[in-house]
């Protein structure tokens, strides 16, 4: 018979059905003959030296034959580990949907046939198959787990796991059954990063009567501490920008009747709510209000990351929608533009008429996410498009909305901010839209904004996407000024020392004020900005600073100082297509003080309310024993109208913050 009748023959063959019984029975005698003759030293690793051969641990050669009884034990024992092992993994299938090429996933054991009673829930550790950057991010997955006994073969496989990340702050401990499993808790694992500084020390006006800084209208500070608070939780102590949180909020200040000048300069002189022996000096700008007859036409370029790290609903399903409600306020003659990137840049949408909005809305709902961040590409290309297409009279922009995980092409920041700062001479600007948590960073985005000639904004929620996007919507497209830059020079016979309450981000140097060349803020329309100092006289008795032992104030003091004037503040900027400042100045003087601090104007109530929230949040000395339910009256007492119920809002946030956890 030849090969091939013989192949034929064999396959024309029935298998015998299997013998459950038998098959039970041979295991058991194949396990029982392992531990009869496999006994382990003391010290040694589990497995026989015959196992270590076959896990390539044990490189010795083998010098028994298939003659000696002891090999042909071992031969049995080894094809009963590979049966019993083909059964567990047969047992423990994986029991979830795969999540995408970006994530792997610990093994899960499979339902059994008959479940259990108990139903295990646990966090199964979700982490990057591939990781392009050092430093892994996590994510979590809720998983329902019957057969919890299983599982207690699964806590070596997990710990192994968990090991490079044994420095987090938090470890949560999840009873699974008669097993248990520790993970990170995914309320305390975030990978959220933000640019750590220092707050703004007490200055004597004596050694440092000027200071100088750049304007900020961004607010993602707030949105994301407001997030925090909601989940329970404080804030890590950089995720906290006082400025921000105080210019969160519009404020009924007056404002210019033209564009020249386009913004007008209110300022206060009132007793600080935390300390009687100190005054708050309050400069409130608002900006020209744009009819909206008279705004220019929008180019814009919808920059959106859909990498894999914007899974999840707080993110791209966000994004779309928060889109969909900014393409309803434009124009029909605006235009446009939709760039994606995730592991390369490409175009989503060309430029586009908003009176073709169904095409545009379109394009929003095919975006998909999955990938990694070639973020650089792709705001190179955006910028390309936005060029491309330039209008020279009406406002171009690039707006990009992600989670900040910039890991392909150029991941250095340094890179990006000089990419950003050279593209900004073009005449077009940079909105940044941050979403999502647990892979926020902050710390890249701010700096983008910055460079940029732009503003940065959080989004957690339909209702924030609405007010940057629809209420707002002027004052986060339409810049009225950019290198917004504020000087305060006191007067050392009136003041003696003073602390600038946030903005230690944008501190300049006093020459940069006079320098076209450095960039500061820009200002939207109908935006309003808020600074506050808190200042001491030569008499108050809460001073930090002693006097110089051997240099006296008035030795520094000019002879013709006006008696009086506080301070003196100057604001220089650029109209949005001008390279040339203006200069615009106003002395601070007694008639702008208010003594009784009942008669403050409840805007600038509200204001020193938040300034104090925010202060205690990131466990400010300077606030004494002014506490969170100090912050409630005062703001209580000072909310004014709330058409859309944002000072409501705070008021609740404060109350969170008395029962949350620290980070």
């Amino acid at each position: 018979m030849d090969d091939k009748a013989l192949k034929h023959r064999f396959r024309s063959l029935e298998a015998p059905a299997t013998d459950e019984v038998a098959k039970k029975q041979a295991i058991a005698a194949a396990v029982r003959e392992f531990r009869a003759h496999h006994k382990e030293p003391s010290g040694q690793a589990q497995g026989s030296k015959l196992s270590g051969r076959l896990n390539g641990t044990d490189r010795k050669p083998v010098r028994r034959t298939m003659q000696q009884p002891r090999w042909i034990s071992r031969g049995v024992t080894a094809m009963a580990v590979l049966v019993v092992g083909g059964v567990l993994i047969a047992v423990m299938q994986p029991a979830y949907q795969d999540s995408g090429p970006r994530y792997a996933s610990v093994p899960l054991p499979e339902a059994q046939t008959t479940p259990p009673p108990q139903v295990a829930q646990y966090d199964a550790l979700q982490k990057p198959a591939v990781q392009p950057k050092p430093k892994a991010k996590l994510e979590y997955r809720r998983e329902q787990i019957a057969a919890p006994h299983l599982l207690a073969e699964m806590e070596p496989a997990l710990r192994s796991r968990l090991q490079p990340y044994s420095n987090q702050p938090e470890i949560h401990a999840y009873a699974a059954g008669d097993a248990l499993i520790t993970v990170p808790d995914p309320a305390y694992v975030g990978q959220d990063e933000f640019a750590p500084f220092e707050t703004n020390p007490v200055k004597l006006v004596a050694e440092a009567p000027v200071s100088t800084f750049s304007v900020d209208v961004d607010t993602a500070a707030y949105a994301f501490v407001r997030r925090q608070l909601n989940s329970g939780v404080l804030p890590q102590k950089n995720a906290v920008r006082v400025e921000e949180m105080i210019n969160y909020f519009d404020y009924a200040y007056e404002g210019p009747e033209s564009l020249d000048p386009s913004f007008l300069a209110n300022v206060k002189i009132y007793p600080a709510p935390w300390n009687p022996q100190a005054k708050l000096l309050h400069i409130g700008i608002k900006g020209y209000d744009l009819a909206r007859t008279s705004k220019p036409r929008a180019n814009l370029v919808f920059l959106i990351d859909t990498s894999g790290s914007m899974q999840g609903r707080d993110r791209l399903p966000l994004l779309k929608n928060a889109f969909r409600m900014l393409v309803e306020t434009l124009d029909p003659e605006d235009t446009v533009a939709i760039v994606t990137y995730a592991g390369s840049a490409g175009t989503a949408l060309e430029p586009t008429k908003v009176r073709e909005k169904a095409k545009i809305l379109s394009a929003l709902d095919t975006l998909r996410s999955g990938g990694s961040t070639a973020g650089a590409a792709g705001i190179r290309q955006a910028y390309a498009l936005a060029g491309g297409n330039f209008d020279p009279k009406g406002v171009n922009r690039v707006m990009l909305a992600t989670d900040g995980d910039f890991n392909v092409g150029i991941t250095n920041h340094q890179e990006l901010e000089d990419f950003i700062s050279r593209k900004r001479e073009s005449g077009i600007f940079l909105s940044v839209l941050g979403f999502g948590q647990g892979n926020y960073h902050d710390n890249l985005m701010q700096k983008l904004a910055q460079n940029g000639n732009g503003n940065a904004a959080y989004i957690d929620n339909l209702n924030e996407a609405r007010k940057v996007l629809v209420e707002e919507a002027g004052a986060t497209l339409f810049p009225i000024a950019k290198d917004v830059k504020i000087q305060v020079e006191f007067n050392p016979t009136r003041v003696a020392e003073y602390r600038l309450i946030g903005y230690e981000t944008r501190i300049l140097r006093r020459e940069d004020f006079n320098n076209d060349k450095v960039d500061a803020g820009e200002i939207g329309s109908g935006h309003t900005v808020t600074a506050i100092y808190e200042i001491k006289t030569p008499e108050s008795q809460a001073r930090l600073v002693d006097e110089s032992r051997y240099q006296s104030t008035q030795s520094t003091s000019p002879s013709n100082a006006a008696s009086d004037e506080y301070a003196f503040v100057k604001i220089r900027y650029k109209l949005p297509d001008s390279d040339v400042s203006k200069l615009t100045t106003r002395p601070i003087t007694d008639a702008d003080e208010v003594v009784d601090v009942e008669t403050v104007d409840g805007e600038l109530r509200f204001a020193a309310a938040v300034a104090a929230f925010g202060q205690i949040l990131r466990g400010s000395t300077y606030t004494g024993q002014f506490s969170f339910d100090d912050v409630i009256r005062l703001a209580q007492g000072a909310k004014g109208e709330d058409p859309f119920g944002y000072r409501a809002e705070f008021l609740n946030l404060v109350r969170l913050a008395k029962t949350a956890r620290a980070m």
